[in-house]
C-alpha cells in the first residue's frame, strides 16, 4: 500500500467545535500511520470549492482524500437548510464527478450541546469517524 495522506479541509466558524473535530481526525490519522496537511475556511460551504483548488492544484497522487470538517448549528432563518444542503452537494457532485475520496464530517446539528458531543474526545468524534471513512474507500480504490 502506498503512503496515504490527508487534505483536512475544516471551517472554523465554531472554532472549538472545529478544533475537536480535527482532534479526532488527528488521532485516527497518527493510529493508522497517515500523513496530512491542514487548511482552513470561513465557513461549511466553502469547504467545497477549497477541496476542488487542492485537488486540482495539486499532483493527482498528492493526497489520497480530502476530509471536510466543520459544523452548521440550527438557528433562527432557513439558512442552515440551504448551508447542510448546498455543502454537501458539493462534495457528493466533487465526489463523483472529480473521482476524489471525501470524508464528510460536517456536523448538522440542532444546537450546540449535539456538536460538543460529536466533536469531544472519544468513539463519538465524527472527525475520527469521518477520517475512517475517507481511510477505508481508499483502501478499497486501491484493491480494484
Amino acid at each position: 500500500m502506498a503512503e496515504v495522506k490527508l487534505a483536512i479541509v475544516i471551517s472554523d466558524y465554531y472554532e472549538d467545535i472545529s478544533s475537536g473535530l480535527l482532534g479526532g481526525a488527528k488521532e485516527y490519522c497518527k493510529t493508522n500511520n497517515l500523513s496530512y496537511d491542514v487548511f482552513k475556511v470561513p465557513g461549511a460551504l466553502e469547504i467545497g470549492s477549497a477541496i476542488k483548488i487542492i485537488s486540482n492544484k495539486v499532483s493527482e497522487d498528492e493526497y489520497s482524500g480530502y476530509l471536510a470538517l466543520g459544523c452548521v448549528i440550527r438557528g433562527e432563518t432557513s439558512h442552515f437548510e440551504i448551508v447542510i444542503n448546498e455543502s454537501s452537494r458539493a462534495l457528493t457532485k466533487l465526489s463523483l464527478d472529480s473521482d476524489i475520496i471525501i470524508g464528510n464530517g460536517i456536523l448538522t446539528v440542532e444546537n450546540e450541546k449535539q456538536a460538543i458531543v460529536r466533536s469531544d474526545k472519544g468513539k463519538d468524534n465524527k472527525g475520527y469517524h469521518a477520517a475512517y471513512a475517507c481511510h477505508s474507500l481508499i483502501k478499497l480504490k486501491e484493491d480494484f
